[in-house]
């Protein structure tokens, strides 16, 4: 069964629509506006009825001033976000390239490290060398005057053979404190280990 339709329902709507019609003509500003409304079917189908509108309602022009103003904000939100996101570009575009920069001075550095790392081993390996070619009298004289640490460093770098008659030419004192470098070296090699 269909639900009988009220007969005002169908007035409020034509009503409804044309106060929508009348706020939407006069935030347009439009005056002296002829509608034509169309009846149920009676001889009134095609009358038109003319609307005299004011020319500005006081409120409308408050009204319309806000949005104008609102609309400006917006846009110079909007322009102040796009420069925003262009210097944000161009900022990280600076940064990759800067980054690169570093990268490349990095891996520079770390080449220069490896040559200088080389050459001070270099430099030690000869050192030693000459230790050891020394007569061991003689170098027990240089090694006498070495900070313990230091003399440990080279006597573990040299034969055997040469580091014992090097030590043998060490008064007792020095001896002994060399000796606990290079205990001490292994004893810490030892723990890492056991670690």
């Amino acid at each position: 069964m269909k639900a009988s339709r009220s007969p005002g329902m169908g007035a409020m709507t034509v009503i409804a629509a044309l106060l929508f019609v009348s706020a939407a003509l006069r935030l347009l500003g439009v005056s002296n506006v002829a509608f034509a409304l169309d009846g149920q079917g009676e001889s009134q189908s095609n009358a038109s009825i003319a609307v005299d509108w004011p020319e500005q309602d006081g409120n409308l022009g408050v009204l319309l001033s806000s949005f104008q103003s609102r609309e400006q904000r917006v846009r110079a939100e909007e322009q102040r976000i796009s420069k925003r996101s262009e210097q944000l570009i161009q900022a990280e575009a600076s940064i990759a390239s800067q980054l690169a920069k570093l990268e490349e001075a990095e891996l520079q550095l770390r080449k220069l490290l490896s040559i200088a790392d080389s050459a001070s081993e270099d430099d030690v390996a000869r050192l030693t060398s000459v230790y050891e070619n020394m007569k061991p009298k003689a170098a027990a004289i240089v090694f006498e005057e070495m900070a313990p640490e230091f003399a440990a460093g080279f006597l573990a770098r040299m034969r055997p053979d040469a580091a014992a008659l090097v030590m043998a030419g060490l008064n007792p004192q020095t001896a002994y404190a060399v000796s606990v470098v290079l205990a001490g070296r292994h004893i810490d090699v030892e723990k890492n280990k056991r670690d």
